[in-house]
């Protein structure tokens, strides 16, 4: 039975579902506005967009498929039962679709904005080449079988690895530069939105269905939005706590240097009125 018990919590799961596409679509226009506002990525880093592509392209894979496959949704009612609800909504389609068109236009910026002497990391482009080359492998093992289950839970165990990894380098980079400028903190706060509420939808249709069944059926979905909520909460860290000072900082050596140079015209000016006397 693909149903839902309880009318009010199936409201409550397409709401918060829903919001939860929306702050996670959004958080992504922040950064892309900054980056055209200043006509820079400097502060973006680079490593991050190349993991957070093969991220959400891995996860539109196995969100699109389970969704609108009957095979996958044939396969999956076999292993966890017919009584069971698929665990993808049409939000969580709209999101993955909207998370690569969005990544594939922040890459576009970094191709004609001033970027600095930034470059993607060896190691980035490494790990990217053998996710997908293991991403081949999987999907030749599945052929034979028709394994196709299996095979979209490969690429779903990408994305939370990927998910695990690409916040890391965009951490060390605001921590070298002992800054967050140049990293959008309205990414962050619809990221955090975005997560929570992910993971309460997650919740209604557990509660719903009396089953934990749609947690460790998608456990993608489950460690996505953990994951996104934990790093958030350290990029607010750094922001607000570690590096809240430096533009302040900024700003008053800024106003230093200008009261410097306005120093010896008044010193002249004054030397001129004395011989004047």
């Amino acid at each position: 039975m693909d149903a839902w018990n309880s009318t009010p919590l199936e409201i409550a799961y397409i709401v918060f579902g829903w919001i939860s596409f929306a702050s996670w679509g959004f958080s992504f226009y922040p950064q892309i506005i900054l980056n055209f506002r200043t006509k820079s990525v400097v502060g973006l880093n680079f490593d991050f967009l190349v993991l957070n592509l093969t991220k959400h392209s891995s996860y539109l894979i196995y969100n699109a498929t389970l969704y609108f496959s009957p095979v996958v949704q044939r396969q999956y009612h076999e292993k966890y039962g017919f009584d069971q609800m698929i665990p993808v909504a049409a939000n969580d389609v709209a999101f993955s679709t909207h998370s690569v068109m969005l990544t594939a236009v922040a890459f576009y910026q970094v191709f004609i904005y001033e970027r600095g002497t930034q470059k993607v990391a060896r190691s980035s482009i490494a790990i990217t080449a053998a996710v997908w080359v293991s991403a081949a492998v999987c999907s030749f093992v599945a052929w034979p079988n028709q394994s196709w289950l299996w095979l979209i839970s490969v690429f779903n165990a990408i994305q939370v690895t990927m998910t695990v990894i690409k916040y890391i380098p965009q951490v060390l980079l605001n921590c070298k530069r002992k800054s967050t400028e140049g990293w959008s903190t309205g990414y962050v706060f619809l990221d955090l939105l975005g997560g929570v509420t992910s993971y309460t939808q997650m919740v209604m249709q557990s509660i719903d269905q009396g089953s934990l069944v749609n947690f460790y059926g998608n456990l993608g979905k489950c460690l996505l939005s953990l994951v996104s909520i934990f790093y958030d909460l350290i990029f607010l860290f750094q922001r607000y706590v570690l590096y809240h000072y430096k533009k302040d900082e900024i700003s008053s050596n800024s106003e230093m240097v200008h009261d410097e140079s306005a120093a010896p015209l008044i010193k002249s000016s004054y030397h001129s009125q004395a011989e004047n006397v």
